[in-house]
């Protein structure tokens, strides 16, 4: 069964988007299988990734309010390998629709749960605000990452995502729980991101990722391409960041699934 992980953070132009788009490509490059959900009504992570969103004849509206089958509006991509379930600015009627329809924050779980078992990660872009969308990921996801930049006003803003986060968690998705905190655009030259990175460190602890995302110029091409920095400039700086991002992650998932299986196996035993 796939793990699921949502991207979010309320605050715009930190990279959440360049952040999916990059680590789906990155884990399918270590051979995992890969599915990555727009549910940004900008639709970039679409653009992103190669596929025309106002040329699609579902999308994951169609998939939330009127019960489309999942198979039919998933997209492949090439050359990143992953899986797409793409989006477009009707999602943004979506959102307005959904609070009329009974069982609204688990219509993307309920959505994906015939196809969970065909992928071992699961990438939701979330858009830039709490909003019933953000809450649709969050309940059918199983951790949280946090793309945030090291500014002045990196903290501020995430006690609602994470009081929305608490709220999912007490009340409807008891698994959920942070993922990591992934600094993005980082320089280590500048003062101020030695000081919000110690901030963070602080704050979150071990969540905080040792991979970096360094501001790059790459990066910011690539998605004008339509295709993950891994295929636009393989040897770039942003490219090799994200490659150990995904092997960080990877790394973290596997020492959890084990040590969670030490734990049955003594609950067994006991």
């Amino acid at each position: 069964m796939a793990k699921i992980i949502a991207l979010s953070n309320q605050k715009g132009g930190v990279g959440k988007t360049t952040t999916a788009i990059n680590l789906a490509a990155s884990l399918v490059a270590t051979k995992r299988k890969v599915l990555l959900i727009d549910l940004d009504p900008q639709g970039n992570a679409t653009m992103g990734s190669g596929v025309e969103k106002d040329a699609l004849e579902y999308t994951v509206t169609d998939l939330l309010i009127d019960d489309i089958a999942v198979e039919e509006v998933l997209q492949k991509t090439d050359p990143a390998g992953y899986d797409l379930l793409p989006s477009n600015r009707d999602l943004t009627a979506a959102e307005v629709s959904l609070l009329d329809i009974s069982e609204k924050e688990h219509r993307l779980l309920n959505a994906l749960m015939p196809i969970k078992d065909n992928y071992d990660y699961i990438i939701i872009d979330c858009p830039p605000a709490i909003n019933m969308l953000t809450i649709n990921a969050l309940v059918a996801a199983d951790s949280l990452l946090i793309p945030m930049q090291c500014e002045y006003y990196a903290l501020e803003g995430l006690s609602s995502l994470l009081e929305t986060m608490e709220h999912i968690r007490d009340n409807v998705n008891p698994r959920l729980s942070i993922e990591g905190v992934l600094r993005t655009m980082y320089d280590p030259r500048n003062r101020l991101t030695t000081d919000v990175s110690e901030q963070l460190h602080k704050y979150f602890g071990d969540k905080v990722y040792r991979t970096v995302i360094p501001r790059n110029v790459r990066l910011a091409e690539a998605p004008s391409h339509g295709v993950p920095v891994l295929y636009y400039e393989k040897r770039s700086p942003g490219s090799a960041a994200y490659l150990t991002l995904a092997g960080e992650i990877i790394r973290r998932y596997e020492q959890q699934a084990k040590e969670a299986q030490q734990l049955e196996t003594v609950a067994a035993i006991d």
